[in-house]
């Protein structure tokens, strides 16, 4: 990957963009600000376990923190991650605090107006539920015409009821969600399946799954500064995002970090799999 990678560096710095056209609106000036200090600063959540979070040594950790390795390992650099939230994630980058975000985001046309994303997406999220371990839930359909807990103004709401006939019961908060979903008062929790993942991988819901396959799929991106975006910068992280999904590099990941496999992944290695090789 890291060759590859290498030869694609080499001649996008010369000012050809993916399409094979000299670009001289380029001026690469993040690109050149890291390869000039050996030293590429990304901003990763430290707060979404298991993509971003702080292990017992206060160290960040996790799947997208793996990512940003892969990343300064194939520009030849040093890495420093910056703790980033959903609320300051992109002001981080506009800013020019971080060079370049891989934070759980979602890709959105608002959030492409701000900041280049990236193509292909890396990962997705969708809908799905957390419940008991003992109910066996097998299929959406075991939620028809049973209580199930929300939250307030999200989406997922109206679809899971008009979808499959839930009757669905919002709280203001996803704590009170989740609590009422402990005292029995719903058999399920409806809501983003990687925000339920990262429940259950904190370890406090050990009596608890996401039965269900993920529905509704919300692709993430990663995200350069929007003027790199054709420029070397962003057609190097495109060449990264394909080869991990060829190689199968996050399928690994996944498993790593005991993340539940997702169906997207398996569907970007097989769409991007080497037509000669089949792999």
């Amino acid at each position: 990957m890291k060759q590859s990678l290498s030869v694609l560096a080499l001649s996008l710095a010369i000012g050809v963009t993916a399409s094979g056209t000299a670009s001289a609106a380029c001026t690469n000036d993040v690109w050149n600000k890291v390869m000039s200090r050996g030293k590429i600063v990304v901003g990763v959540k430290a707060d979404y376990k298991p993509w971003g979070f702080r292990n017992e040594s206060g160290e960040v950790v996790g799947m997208e923190v793996d990512m940003a390795k892969d990343v300064a390992e194939a520009m030849g650099v040093e890495l420093e991650v910056v703790p980033v939230q959903s609320s300051n994630r992109m002001q981080f980058l506009e800013q020019g605090k971080i060079d370049l975000m891989i934070a759980t985001m979602s890709d959105r046309p608002d959030r492409r107006q701000i900041v280049g994303i990236t193509q292909p997406n890396y990962y997705t999220s969708g809908t799905n539920v957390m419940a008991p371990k003992a109910l066996a839930l097998k299929s959406w359909e075991d939620l028809r015409d049973k209580p199930v807990c929300g939250k307030q103004g999200a989406f997922y709401n109206k679809i899971v009821s008009e979808r499959y006939g839930a009757k669905i019961i919002a709280f203001t908060g996803n704590a009170e969600a989740k609590q009422a979903l402990r005292d029995k008062k719903c058999i399920a929790w409806v809501y983003d399946d990687s925000s339920i993942m990262s429940d259950l991988a904190s370890g406090n819901y050990g009596e608890f799954e996401m039965p269900l396959a993920s529905e509704d799929d919300n692709p993430w991106g990663l995200a350069v500064p929007k003027a790199e975006l054709g420029c070397v910068f962003g057609n190097f992280m495109s060449g990264m995002t394909f080869n991990w999904h060829q190689s199968g590099r996050l399928i690994e990941l996944e498993k790593k970090w005991g993340i539940q496999p997702t169906a997207y992944l398996a569907k970007q290695k097989e769409r991007f799999a080497d037509w000669i090789s089949g792999q």
